[in-house]
């Protein structure tokens, strides 16, 4: 028997049933949409995994239907096996594939990180769990992000942070080259392309721009 400690879930499997675990880290990186991909709902068979849900949506419309669960490829199943769907998307080009159209948005859905309680509740786990949460965190702090690291004259530093309000808690260092120093910054990896050709008309050199692996505040 394998016993899991930690585990990535969407929001959505809270809605499936009771689970014996502990919240986290709620994480926005791959928000999905929960839709109904239906046509004509009453009498109809819809297939999804999210039984519990779907059930109290069509009781709640007032429709009935014949609900089963679907152990994946849920979106395949039309027409020959159900009538309709309900399944989790992200971009919808699944659903458009094979034909289906988004009828109704039931819910918006987001990765979150469980923990096991028992392990949660042991000091020890814990502390190793937190820790793991801090390292994804920063992981997904950095996707949009890059470092820059560049030279500059010491006295075009002052203009340099005036044109440039990103770069306006930099890291400065001085050179062994008298009246130089390095800088080193974060920025918006979107922003680069216009920021570098600048930094360079205010006198920056060896300017490096580097991916960042992880960013902890």
């Amino acid at each position: 028997i394998t016993r899991v400690l930690v585990a990535w879930v969407t929001k959505r499997l809270e809605l499936r049933g009771q689970h014996e675990s502990a919240v986290v880290q709620t994480n926005a990186f791959a928000v999905a949409t929960l839709q109904a991909s239906i046509k004509d709902l009453e009498g109809k068979r819809v297939a999804t995994e999210a039984v519990g849900l779907t059930r109290r949506f069509f009781e709640k419309a007032g429709v009935n239907v014949e609900i089963e669960f679907s152990w994946g490829a849920t979106e395949v199943k039309v027409p020959d096996l159900v009538d309709a769907i309900v399944d989790i998307t992200e971009t919808g080009s699944s659903l458009r594939a094979n034909k289906l159209r988004i009828v109704e948005t039931l819910m918006e859905s987001f990765p979150v990180l469980v923990a096991n309680k028992q392990a949660w509740a042991d000091p020890v786990k814990r502390a190793k769990l937190e820790n793991m949460a801090l390292l994804l965190k920063g992981a997904l702090n950095a996707r949009d992000l890059v470092g820059l690291k560049m030279n500059l004259p010491d006295a075009n530093l002052k203009n340099l942070l005036e044109a440039l309000p990103a770069l306006r808690n930099p890291t400065v260092s001085p050179l062994a080259q008298s009246g130089w120093v390095a800088v080193e910054t974060i920025i918006e990896e979107r922003v680069v392309r216009e920021i570098i050709p600048r930094l360079k008309a205010l006198g920056a050199e060896g300017i490096i721009e580097y991916p960042l692996n992880k960013v902890v505040y």
